[in-house]
């Protein structure tokens, strides 16, 4: 029988009403359900991954390897369906090419994927030669011995004994490739996304493999329904890599897995629908879900944008954060660098280092002197109020009496009180007030206290007061200076907080002195608040945890 006798012969007694070459009756409805899903799943992941992100090397190999399983299937397809000899000839001739086009173009993805760069012109060479190989002995007997007209099938030749040890090899150099890769990293996020990966890939190829391998081997080629069962294994986990380690740079993923699936999954029971009225409802419930779903898609799209632009933002406001405080610190050391230089040198003009001068000369290098020390000062408390609000200071933490504390910054101040005509005084009783604490933090933080309730009363005085009950030491200082008006309070404690009223009366003022007080009585886990009305005075109190 020739060739052109061959090719007008229909395959047992199927009738081609499809095309006027295939007979979908006479395969088996689970072929259709097992390959179709899988043949739609894998155009738009492949698809998709390639498009968002198209300048990869590893997307691109990946869609190679999807488009070569693809043609499989369709291969596979056509030998079950197709009713004219001439085409299931074809089709079995091609299935080789395909076969090992796929295990060809999977070794060159994952060593793409697990290496991040292209494989080597040898490793290319290689690959090349063994298509070429097999391509040359598609047409010949070593690939399809012969073919069975009754059965419509074709007898495979020797070249398949070398696709059955092929295959199994690639398999053994994948793993070898994942644990080589394992062994180098040593990223805890990308050692993941390895094993993950080679499971995932190695788990398809096994499963191709058997399925095929057993099909041919019983002749029940049934068990090829099987084989894409692995290809859906490995999109699950690449979709789990992509959620949870951002592979490929792709987003939406998760959501758009879901209505893919929904909407692929109610698009498969149209193969299955008999009644008129199922196949209209079915198909309104395939477009609803795919409206619905496209809805969803753009909604969590809008989402991850914003999360993305808010990200982008916060990494930009990190890095203002960082080049502020880069800079305050230059500025406050040079500034502090050019007071303390300047600070000697009028000190040494008034203890006479450079010899003698006259009063006037004297006068103004005291000025200059407690304008040098106002300065320094200045930067100290910048610097403090910087490093307090990073958490930088380390706390050491003891049992202190507070009252010592108090006793002493009060006798640093009383001489700056008395200078300006200020009575300062103590209303506290003869007890211990026993606190844990760091006693020169501490005493920082009432210095700085005491230091503003003088700066801010032109007459009067300035009462202290300290109590212990409840648990608590209760510290007050109260003045009879200008006040604080409502407005002011709301920005007192903060950085930078300086009232209006407060610049009027001090013009060095920096608004970091009482923002100080507050991080330092917080990391105390105590608190401090003030009550004042204008022109009135105020009462700024501090409360502490007691302790035995």
């Amino acid at each position: 029988m020739n060739f052109n006798t061959i090719g007008n012969l229909i395959c047992g007694e199927e009738t081609p009403s499809f095309l006027g070459i295939f007979d979908f009756s006479v395969a088996p409805q689970l072929l259709f359900y097992s390959y179709i899903p899988i043949i739609i799943a894998s155009i738009l992941i492949g698809f998709y991954i390639y498009i968002e992100d198209k300048k990869s090397l590893q997307s691109e190999s990946l869609l190679f390897v999807i488009m070569f399983f693809i043609f499989w299937i369709l291969n596979i397809l056509i030998q079950w369906v197709a009713s004219y000899h001439t085409i299931l000839m074809f089709a079995w001739q091609m299935t080789a090419l395909f076969e090992i086009g796929l295990f060809l173009l999977t070794i060159y993805f994952a060593y793409c994927f697990l290496n991040k760069k292209d494989l080597p012109f040898t490793g290319k060479l290689t690959l090349w030669l063994l298509a070429l190989f097999a391509i040359s002995l598609l047409p010949t007997k070593f690939n399809i011995f012969s073919y069975d007209l009754q059965n419509c099938e074709g007898v495979v030749g020797p070249l398949w004994n070398l696709i059955y040890v092929f295959e199994p090899a690639v398999i053994v150099l994948l793993i070898y490739m994942g644990f080589s890769s394992l062994r180098r990293e040593t990223n805890e996020s990308v050692r993941s996304q390895i094993k993950i990966f080679t499971i995932g890939l190695a788990f398809f190829l096994t499963t191709f493999f058997l399925s095929n391998f057993y099909g041919e081997l019983t002749r029940v080629y049934e068990f090829n329904f099987w084989g894409p069962t692995g290809m859906l294994v490995f999109f699950i986990l690449l979709g789990y890599m992509i959620v949870k380690f951002q592979t490929f740079h792709v987003k939406l993923i998760a959501t758009q897995a879901l209505v893919w699936g929904l909407s692929i999954l109610i698009g498969s029971q149209f193969f299955f629908i008999k009644v008129p009225i199922n196949f209209v409802l079915n198909g309104f419930t395939f477009i609803a879900s795919i409206i619905f779903g496209y809805l969803l898609i753009r909604s969590v799209k809008n989402e991850i944008e914003q999360k993305e632009e808010l990200a982008k933002l916060n990494a930009e406001l990190k890095d203002s954060i960082q080049q502020r405080d880069s800079l305050v610190h230059l500025v406050t050391h040079k500034v502090k660098g050019s007071f303390t230089r300047s600070k000697y040198i009028f000190a040494g003009i008034l203890d006479g280092t450079f010899g003698e001068t006259t009063p006037e000369i004297k006068k103004y290098a005291k000025q200059g002197l407690e304008s040098d020390n106002t300065g320094i000062e200045t930067v100290d408390l910048v610097l403090n109020a910087d490093n307090l609000q990073k958490g930088n200071v380390k706390y050491e933490m003891k049992k202190i009496d507070f009252k010592e504390i108090i006793l002493k910054t009060l006798s640093d101040k009383r001489i700056q009180a008395e200078a300006k005509g200020l009575q300062i005084e103590s209303e506290t009783k003869e007890d211990t007030y026993n606190v844990l604490g760091d006693a020169f933090w501490l005493k920082e933080a009432i210095n700085n206290l005491i230091d503003n309730s003088i700066k801010y009363t032109k007459t009067g005085k300035i009462t202290i007061r300290l109590e212990d009950g409840n648990g608590k030491v209760k510290l007050s200082i109260k003045d009879t200076g200008i006040g604080i008006t409502d407005e002011d309070k709301k920005t007192l404690f903060t950085e930078g907080g300086r009232g209006k009223n407060s610049v009027k009366v001090n013009v060095d003022s920096t608004g970091y002195g009482l923002y100080s007080v507050k991080l330092i009585i917080e990391a105390h886990k105590g608190r401090v608040w003030v009550e004042s009305e204008l022109n009135k005075g105020s009462t700024f109190f501090v409360e502490l945890d007691a302790v035995e």
